[in-house]
């Protein structure tokens, strides 16, 4: 997997301030995204123990209240396994900072990934250029859902954050 930036305090990708790893690869290729530099999976830099050990460092601060991954879609099929088990050992590491992530795939289409119940956010769905809405927070467009992953998988039907 390779990686584009680790973002080590910010307030614009979740709740509170947070880490985000900016991960490379996403097959969606959205109208007008806002990171088309991360399209490819190839791009960027090796997402290696050097990097993790950078990614871990900055979480390691108390005020840091959790990590948020982007990118690119950490879920595109070539990066889901490396980005499952990160998500494993930040839940391990860290227990009490939050993990949220985002997607262009439909909480259908992810929810039964192994280890997703072990993430406590996820912002799901392409952004639609069509349906651009600058009010609502912490999505593009207004198709897309901030999902509250727990609710979500111990009602069976989709709870929004917030």
């Amino acid at each position: 997997m390779n990686y584009h930036n680790i973002t080590k305090e910010d307030m614009l990708n979740g709740d509170g301030i947070r880490v985000v790893l900016w991960v490379a690869g996403c097959n969606h290729k959205c109208k007008n995204c806002q990171n088309p530099i991360t399209w490819d999976k190839n791009g960027g830099l090796p997402f290696d123990k050097k990097a993790e050990e950078e990614l871990f460092e900055a979480l390691n601060k108390p005020f840091i209240d959790g990590i948020t991954f982007s990118g690119g879609d950490p879920l595109m099929p070539e990066n889901r396994k490396e980005i499952m088990e990160l998500v494993k050992k930040c839940c391990s590491k860290f227990p009490n900072k939050t993990i949220w992530l985002y997607t262009g795939y439909s909480f259908d289409e992810i929810k039964d990934i192994e280890g997703i119940e072990l993430i406590d956010v996820i912002v799901d769905g392409e952004f639609v250029e069509e349906l651009k809405d600058n009010n609502i927070k912490w999505v593009g467009s207004s198709n897309q859902k901030v999902i509250n992953v727990k609710k979500t998988l111990q009602d069976g039907v989709i709870a929004l954050h917030c």
